[in-house]
């Protein structure tokens, strides 16, 4: 296994910025992501260094893009992995695809494992698979991947109260072992495409206060709405913290989630998460770097809203989609002096909410249960497909449209969904719209 050269490093060009623009929403929120917005709506959009960062930010943010977009030789893996670089998965630093197993060179999705009873991991969290550990890898350099993976879809109509309907598709995994043994019994599966990596490091600032502030687990205000926050192991600190990042807010920050991706997603060994031997393919400044790198990728600034575009922005909060996706967040103190003391506009609240049974994928991780997921932002949602024309929806890609992410909802939303299913086809529409806006 190897490093990338720091020449490679060093020849990597820089892109160009966003630059201001006037835009019409005059209250200043469509900087989505407060001083640090850039101002780009193209496929490019989730390529850029935050607007307010400092020249010497600029230049290890190229640094950093150095080893997020290079792609080792499949013989310098794992043995075991999915892909074999962090682009593959995030292209255009956008979401993945819902593409899995051994029709593709590689997967843009993955399959997290666990046991619901057994020694965990670290303190509070999952239960590793005998022989499997907590990730399937589905490819290999040298023998056998770990599974063979087949991803099939099922689908059905959903109606509106009006008669008209979407039609939804659920994933189904069928899974195999190379070697024909069994999987062991009780092995539990959550199916999970890549999420997008731009903005992270705001959302990285934002206090642990904050994120606990905005939880009701009891929901006492009686709203129907009791989100929590997950509370996780870090292993550098060797304490319990907030999570955030990921799927179900299992990563501490993103440090923790830059490494686990390098060690789990691509079989290379790191000072966080390494092997037994304590080889380092990737080296402590390549981390270091990646890890700024991801912490730095603006969010591009929303685009004019139109009438139709004000109408479905107030309902959006009329149906009850504010109360998890929420507005607006402060960061607070920052090691990058560019992502602190923003003020922000993610539509998250970074909580666990039950979604429902359609949903669930009834695997715990840490404190969140299978049908309980974090909020994801909707910034920059309605550039998703303009960065990746195939792009979807949700955490495993269900969705190929906002309309059918959000009938799959359920749970503490479903009192929204049935508001949504009760509006007239044109006040879906500028729902919709304005969620393109973002």
């Amino acid at each position: 296994m190897r490093s990338i050269p720091f020449q490679v490093l060093a020849l990597l060009p820089l892109l160009p910025l966003g630059v201001p623009a006037c835009g019409d929403n005059q209250d200043g929120t469509d900087r989505l992501g407060g001083d640090t917005t850039v101002d780009d709506r193209s496929a490019l959009a989730f390529t850029h260094p935050l607007a307010n960062l400092d020249d010497a930010g600029r230049r290890r943010f190229e640094l950093g893009r150095g080893p997020f977009d290079f792609a080792w030789d499949h013989q310098g893996l794992g043995p075991l992995f999915n892909n074999n670089a962090c682009v593959a998965c995030h292209g255009g630093n956008g979401r993945g695809l819902s593409q899995i197993g051994q029709a593709a060179p590689s997967s843009q999705a993955l399959v997290r494992c666990s046991l619901l009873e057994g020694t965990p991991e670290v303190p509070g969290g999952v239960v590793p698979v005998p022989g499997f550990g907590t990730q399937l890898q589905d490819h290999a350099s040298t023998g056998l991947p770990e599974a063979y993976v087949e991803l099939n879809w099922v689908t059905f109509d959903d109606y509106y109260d009006n008669g008209t309907y979407e039609e939804l598709r659920d994933p189904r995994l069928a899974l195999q072992s190379p070697n024909g043994a069994p999987f062991p019994s009780g092995m539990l599966l959550s199916y999970r495409q890549a999420p997008p990596v731009f903005g992270l490091g705001l959302l990285d600032a934002v206090s642990a206060d904050t994120i606990r502030g905005l939880a009701d687990p009891d929901d006492l205000d009686g709203d129907g709405i009791s989100g929590r926050a997950n509370e996780v192991w870090d292993p550098v600190s060797q304490t319990t913290t907030v999570g955030r990042f990921g799927h179900k807010a299992s990563a501490a920050n993103l440090q923790l989630q830059t490494a686990g991706a390098f060690a789990a997603d691509m079989g290379l060994p790191n000072r966080i998460f390494h092997d037994a031997d304590n080889q380092l393919d990737v080296q402590n400044e390549q981390l270091d770097d990646t890890v700024f790198f991801v912490s730095t990728i603006a969010v591009p600034a929303q685009a004019p809203m139109d009438a139709r575009a004000q109408r479905g922005s107030e309902l959006f909060d009329e149906v009850g989609c504010a109360s998890c996706h929420v507005r607006t967040l402060e960061t607070g103190d920052h090691a990058i002096a560019a992502l602190a003391n923003q003020t922000i506009h993610p539509f998250t609240d970074l909580l666990l909410h039950d979604v429902g049974d359609r949903l669930t994928d009834s695997r715990p991780d840490f404190l969140a249960r299978g049908i309980e997921w974090r909020t994801p932002p909707l910034w920059g949602i309605g550039l998703a497909k303009r960065v990746s024309p195939d792009a979807t929806f949700l955490h495993d890609g269900r969705a190929r449209t906002l309309a059918e992410a959000i009938l799959w909802h359920g749970g503490e939303a479903a009192a929204s969904v049935a508001r949504v299913r009760a509006l007239r086809s044109d006040e879906r529409a500028a729902l919709i719209a304005f969620l393109e806006t973002l």
